[in-house]
């Protein structure tokens, strides 16, 4: 049961949770708006304040939060450019209009009733993301919203008109004043939604996934050979790298892990492709670049750094000899870390599915390694070393390592 509200102020269900009632899809958690109160008034009747940049308060019941509506004026560039404004006098349009995506800017009263006045309803039946307002643009933070959202919802696609925006935004500099923070928040959860692949289609095509992921957004054109990536594209094999990823419900780590492991072939010379030998070392040294420049959390840092540097081993490790496989574990640190070693296998075996034909694969290093390392502590007795090194170009004969699966 919810708290009562001061006399004659009215509160509404919006956002997520009515977007997703109407999806059928599973509801989080419950935002609330409440039109015709003051901050005082709510104070008086018991509401406690949690909005540092505008009134936000918990239920007292229920201790969800509810808002008062609210409209916003922009004051400078960047998403922290803005005067709020809340007062009894603001309506539920006024406070709709202001949100993002007209999906997200449905309301529903006590009665049930759905308050649609910017056809959010119409959008969903036709399965488009379209931003609500010209006020789209005053937020580059809604550019990384509307992609993460195209990664929950694949079968969205976005409003022509809407992406014309945000090219214009890309192009006026609003995303390049993004912090790393905020960046990192959007991209973390963009890579948990069910495709991640969408987040970065439609990064790209405003033009933002080249201002803020660089290193990955010159994957794209970059070909490999045919024989090992049938898609050829290298850019389009970290989609699907992605996409079996959230298909094997992988963590974050692994996620991330999967979004960097091969930056290197981004900067591999045009004369030696579709070749890239030595691709994994670049590709360390672009990830701890990119680790640092974003704030990424250690334990996304260091899995991403392992997977990048030794992918391309564990995909060969078949034809590694007892002595090479216990340094390749050790150089894994698997000995210590079997839970980190778990996911390095985890992000390897996306890597090796995430290609066209292969998705069905059985990915046989992934169980062989565990048996390894299970007997890991008998490993230098099971024989000589075959001569391959897990450090060096292990393979086919005259085949570099940097040509296969990786």
């Amino acid at each position: 049961m919810t708290a009562p509200l001061p006399p004659g102020a009215r509160r509404y269900l919006v956002g997520g949770a009515v977007r997703d009632a109407l999806l059928g899809r599973a509801c989080g958690d419950r935002d609330w708006v409440v039109v015709g109160a003051s901050v005082q008034q709510m104070l008086d009747a018991g509401f406690q304040p949690v909005g540092r940049d505008f009134p936000v308060f918990l239920d007292p019941e229920t201790h969800e939060e509810v808002a008062l509506a609210r409209t916003e004026r922009k004051t400078a560039p960047g998403y922290r450019g803005f005067v709020v404004h809340a007062a009894p006098a603001v309506t539920l349009e006024e406070d709709l209009q202001r949100r993002d995506l007209t999906i997200n800017a449905i309301a529903q009263d006590a009665d049930g009733r759905l308050i649609d006045p910017w056809g959010g309803r119409a959008d969903l039946a036709a399965r488009c993301l379209r931003h609500v307002s010209p006020a789209f643009a005053e937020d580059p933070v809604r550019i990384l919203r509307l992609a993460r959202f195209a990664a929950r919802l694949p079968d969205f696609t976005v409003a022509p008109q809407t992406l014309d925006l945000m090219r214009a935004m890309v192009a006026a500099g609003e995303v390049d004043a993004l912090v790393p923070e905020r960046v990192w928040q959007e991209l973390s959860r963009g890579l948990m939604e069910t495709r991640p692949s969408r987040l970065l289609e439609v990064l790209r095509a405003c033009g933002a996934l080249a201002r803020l992921l660089p290193e990955v957004d010159r994957l794209w054109g970059v070909p490999q050979r045919a024989e090992h990536h049938p898609e050829v594209d290298t850019g389009v094999h970290l989609g699907l790298v992605l996409d079996m990823a959230a298909r094997l419900q992988a963590p974050l780590a692994v996620r991330y892990a999967a979004l960097v492991h091969d930056l290197g072939k981004g900067t591999t010379p045009a004369g030696l492709l579709p070749r890239h030998h030595g691709h994994e070392a670049r590709s360390v040294a672009l990830a701890r670049a990119l680790g640092e420049r974003l704030k990424v959390p250690n334990d996304c840092r260091a899995l991403a750094e392992v997977v990048a540097r030794e992918h391309g081993h564990i995909h060969r490790s078949g034809s590694l000899g007892p002595a090479a496989l216990l340094r390749l574990l050790e150089r894994c640190d698997a000995l210590r870390r079997p839970e980190r070693f778990e996911e390095v296998l985890w992000a390897c075996e996306c890597d090796a599915r995430g290609r066209t034909g292969h998705a069905e694969a059985v990915y046989a290093p992934r169980p062989r390694l565990r048996r390894v390392l299970a007997l890991a502590g008998a490993a230098a007795g099971l024989g000589e070393d075959t001569g391959q090194d897990a450090g060096g170009d292990a393979g086919q004969p005259g085949e570099p390592a940097g040509d296969r699966p990786a």
